[in-house]
């Protein structure tokens, strides 16, 4: 085999920090990389050196036998270098070919080769096996058609490397099959890949070869067909970790929470994230998980048992009594929330991790009187919540933006599932607990813990809504999952009712996937 790509001893450091540390790493020919490691090991960091994005403070990088030009994105691209991000950069309003062409014509030239342009895409299309329609209107697609037109605008710029980051985060079971049949017609075919996941299971699938960071370092690499997932997840964490197995609830209690024949409007964003006459019921020592792509009702659903968004038709009781559309009275009546976006809604970046730990409970006797905080007693919990839920970082009076993603969802959990002590010095269980996209972004270790703290809160009585882009975690957490597809809401079934194949196509909206399901 023959190495398409070389970085040799690429460290960067931004202060003190030194985010990587003396990596060598190969692409072969036909090869594709996994590339793991927990969020702040250095993986980002590394691919946008690769693509100009950042400058190397050591080492250098050669790309197909040439060196590469330092932070220049533009000699990234003409090396033949493509990336596909998570979140796709498309324009929704623009047709396919629109977005393909986007940055490839000057702006001075007086005609576009649109002609030429469709051509050339439709013979890339064939060529790696992704059909697409030129003229249809990126709003229009699924979104594994989005992803697909993604890797055309790569491969029609003349990829022959190409990164995709977390490629799987929100697509169906069949559109990742349809991914993984892709990637293999592109690989026999010369094409080299960088693959970024924190998705054991397919990776080792996909993937040749595995390279593992951690703490900025190359701490391992390996065959693929050598290791298995709990070698992988020791290389990245640097110590075993206990994955939440299925187990299922102790004791199912009476409804906490009922939704009937509820509806809302669009939200703010537009688009068509709104529920439409959908019927659920949430019970205490139970998890119910909806599993869906991502847009197709499932933030309608969250606001609205959060308190930000109002009920347009049907009703919605909690404990037996009306919901109120109101946060706060919310959290008085034991509803807690980790919202899907931690750093634009579950924290404010800017205030102490202290004020942020009681952030949502500044009304409550145990924090403030007449209008002043108790700053002792607020401390005091946040100290609490630090200990209990292994919160780390530069300690209480440290910004919260300054947590990484990991500690700042143990933070948001701490807040939501520890209340302050009763009379008694017992804490109360929160009654309803909608834990939004809980894990979304974190690694394997962080991940292993959010999920087994939602388990604790069932067992312990709690009613959990769980909202998962990850069909693995929802049909391993939910004792029963329900599928959402343009507003609609199926039956909530046990999960061992579920096949996945059923489960895809109803997330894909198959009419009767859900009756068929068993």
């Amino acid at each position: 085999m023959t190495a398409v790509l070389r970085l040799q001893g690429i460290t960067k450091r931004f202060g003190a920090l030194t985010a990587n540390d003396d990596i060598s790493l190969d692409l072969q020919a036909g090869e594709v990389l996994a590339l793991l490691g927990e969020n702040g090991a250095g993986k980002s960091t590394l691919m946008s050196i690769l693509f100009g994005h950042y400058v190397a403070d050591e080492g250098h990088i050669e790309v197909f036998g040439a060196p590469l030009a330092p932070g220049h994105p533009k000699a990234a691209l003409a090396a033949g270098i493509g990336m596909v991000h998570q979140h796709f950069a498309l324009a929704d309003n623009l047709s396919v070919l629109d977005n393909v062409m986007l940055g490839t014509e000057s702006l001075w030239r007086p005609v576009s080769h649109r002609v030429a342009a469709r051509e050339k895409l439709l013979a890339v299309a064939q060529r790696f096996g992704l059909p697409v329609q030129p003229e249809a209107r990126i709003g229009d697609l699924s979104v594994g058609e989005r992803q697909r037109v993604e890797i055309l605008k790569a491969l029609y710029r003349g990829a022959r490397i190409l990164i995709l980051d977390e490629p799987t985060a929100v697509l169906t079971p069949q559109e990742s099959e349809a991914l993984f049949h892709t990637l293999a017609q592109m690989v026999g075919q010369g094409l080299s890949v960088i693959f970024i996941s924190h998705k054991l299971g397919e990776v080792l699938r996909v993937s040749h070869r595995i390279a593992v960071l951690r703490g900025g370092k190359l701490v391992a690499e390996a065959k693929a067909a050598d290791t298995t997932q709990a070698q992988l997840a020791l290389w990245m964490v640097g110590h075993a970790v206990e994955q939440p197995a299925r187990r299922p609830a102790k004791s199912v209690g009476d409804a906490v929470c009922v939704l009937d024949h509820v509806s809302t409007a669009t939200g703010k964003d537009g688009g068509h994230d709104r529920l439409d006459d959908i019927m659920l019921t949430l019970r205490s020592g139970e998890i119910t998980a909806i599993a869906g792509v991502s847009g197709n009702g499932q933030v309608a659903l969250a606001e609205l048992l959060c308190g930000t968004r109002r009920a347009t038709a049907g009703t919605v009781e909690l404990m037996g009594r009306a919901l109120p559309p109101s946060p706060a009275r919310l959290v008085q009546r034991g509803v807690a929330r980790i919202p899907e976006d931690r750093h634009a809604v579950g924290v404010i970046g800017d205030l102490p991790v202290w004020e942020n730990a009681v952030s949502e409970r500044l009304r409550s006797p145990a924090f403030s009187r007449w209008s002043w905080i108790r700053r002792r007693a607020a401390r005091s919990h946040a100290e609490r919540i630090e200990k209990a839920f292994d919160v780390r970082g530069a300690g209480l009076l440290a910004v919260a933006r300054s947590l990484s993603g990991g500690n700042m969802q143990k933070l948001i959990l701490g807040r939501a599932l520890l209340s302050p002590a009763q009379k008694d010095g017992k804490t109360a269980v929160p009654r309803l607990i909608v834990a939004h996209q809980p894990t979304w972004g974190l690694d394997i270790g962080a991940v292993a813990y959010v999920q087994q703290q939602l388990i604790a809160a069932r067992d312990a009585g709690a009613a959990v809504l769980l909202i998962s882009d990850d069909l693995d975690e929802a049909l391993t957490l939910g004792d029963r999952v329900a599928v959402m597809h343009g507003g609609h809401l199926s039956e909530a079934r046990p999960a061992n009712a579920w096949t996945r194949e059923a489960i895809g196509l109803a997330m894909a909206g198959a009419v009767g996937a859900a009756g068929s399901a068993a």
